[in-house]
């Protein structure tokens, strides 16, 4: 069926009062961003609902895409024609034919803007209903919960046709709660914990450590992958490499090797933190879930984030690794992440490490090593890329 539009319902916003447009905008923004790839399609984003226009785009193509951004309870193709009841009455039936099997039920749902139309909203299910009783013979009519919702809303422009509600993502439009930092690793975690920060509304910026020559080129685009990802529920998402070669050699060579990962995660919650401070972040992201590895302990967490004041959100730390593998293979970010490629974490990993850091040793064994000045040489030498929506994944679409 070649539709005309697509009409958007939100979620949480309705509950929004006097910052509701600016929920409606951000979310606006964010479509436009994620359906690029169609620059004739034309958004108008009203109070209750967002309209858009298709204008030839494959329908087929961009639902797929619109089902992954946040502040979408739902929307429904639909397809315009003139207001005579003839042309509704055609193109209706097509609807119902296109999904109508031997015992389905359905309803009518009539809507009308436009008060000057010849029927009411009575007068218009009456008549379409009955005209769906003629055509499909053992069809049954039913209010509640029908196997086909035939939606009909007649507006000053035309009349639109609808017969099929998809579910979209839910939560609130990525930007509307404040920016934040991703420690993106390239393991399963970090890519769950930043997709449920962006369901609710936070705008994520993907930091990622890498040390080369002990870390490859195909991890560090394992992350760029694992970014791409994520960038269709935002529209696109700031890709930033920090240089860590330096300062983990340092750890390696000046630090007892227990307390290696201790230091380590100091030092990316240190940059990390500076980095959130330049690009006016207001929290840092990541993925640890208590007690899955040695620096995700308690007493570990509260050495490490001695660096800091900042917030730090960490969606996955209550849930155990299925659950997080759950919503990995959910996202497809699950075989990606898998993938042989290790980063500096796992590489430069102790055999021992200690799950019961002191602080004070943590201390005194960085006051063998110069902080501020690598501090300083990794954040001169970061690199920034926008990934966006790719083409992968438009070329993905068209399989739906």
């Amino acid at each position: 069926m070649n539709y005309s539009e697509i009409m958007v319902r939100y979620g949480e916003l309705s509950t929004k009062g006097k910052n509701r447009r600016v929920f409606i905008n951000q979310l606006a923004q964010n479509v436009k961003r994620t359906l690029a790839a169609f620059p004739d399609i034309k958004i108008h984003a009203d109070r209750d609902r967002m309209h858009l226009l298709l204008n030839g785009s494959d329908s087929q193509a961009v639902m797929p895409l619109l089902q992954k951004v946040f502040g979408i309870q739902n929307f429904s193709p639909s397809i315009r024609v003139e207001k005579e009841l003839e042309s509704i009455k055609e193109i209706a039936l097509a609807l119902v034919k296109e999904r109508y099997q031997t015992g389905m039920t359905f309803k009518i749902t009539a809507k009308r803007s436009d008060h000057n139309f010849e029927l009411d909203t009575h007068g218009l299910n009456l008549l379409l209903g009955n005209a769906v009783v003629d055509t499909f013979p053992g069809i049954q009519a039913q209010m509640r919960k029908p196997d086909i919702d035939l939606r009909v809303e007649i507006r000053l422009d035309g009349a639109y046709l609808s017969c099929e509600t998809l579910k979209g993502a839910g939560g609130l439009p990525v930007g509307t709660s404040g920016r934040g930092m991703l420690m993106l690793s390239g393991g399963i975690d970090s890519p769950v914990a930043g997709y449920l920060a962006m369901k609710r509304g936070v705008e994520i910026e993907a930091v990622h450590f890498a040390s080369p020559p002990y870390t490859s080129e195909q991890a560090l685009q394992k992350a760029k992958d694992l970014t791409e990802k994520l960038a269709p529920y935002a529209g696109s998402i700031q890709f930033i490499e920090v240089p860590f070669t330096e300062i983990q050699e340092e750890i390696k060579k000046s630090v007892p090797e227990g307390y290696w990962m201790t230091i380590t995660r100091r030092f990316m919650l240190r940059l990390t933190d500076l980095i959130r401070e330049q690009r006016k972040g207001l929290v840092i992201i990541n993925g640890e879930s208590l007690g899955q590895v040695a620096s995700q302990t308690l007493p570990s967490m509260v050495a490490i984030n001695e660096v800091t004041a900042t917030p730090i959100i960490r969606p996955v730390v209550t849930m155990d690794k299925t659950e997080i593998i759950e919503i990995a293979e959910e996202i497809d970010t699950f075989q990606l992440a898998i993938q042989p490629f290790e980063d500096c974490c796992t590489i430069f990993a102790p055999p021992q490490p200690k799950t019961r850091p002191k602080l004070e040793k943590v201390l005194a064994y960085e006051e063998r090593l110069d902080v501020v000045g690598m501090i300083e040489r990794s954040l001169a030498g970061l690199k920034i890329e926008e990934v966006k929506v790719g083409k992968k994944e438009a070329e993905f679409a068209d399989f739906f």
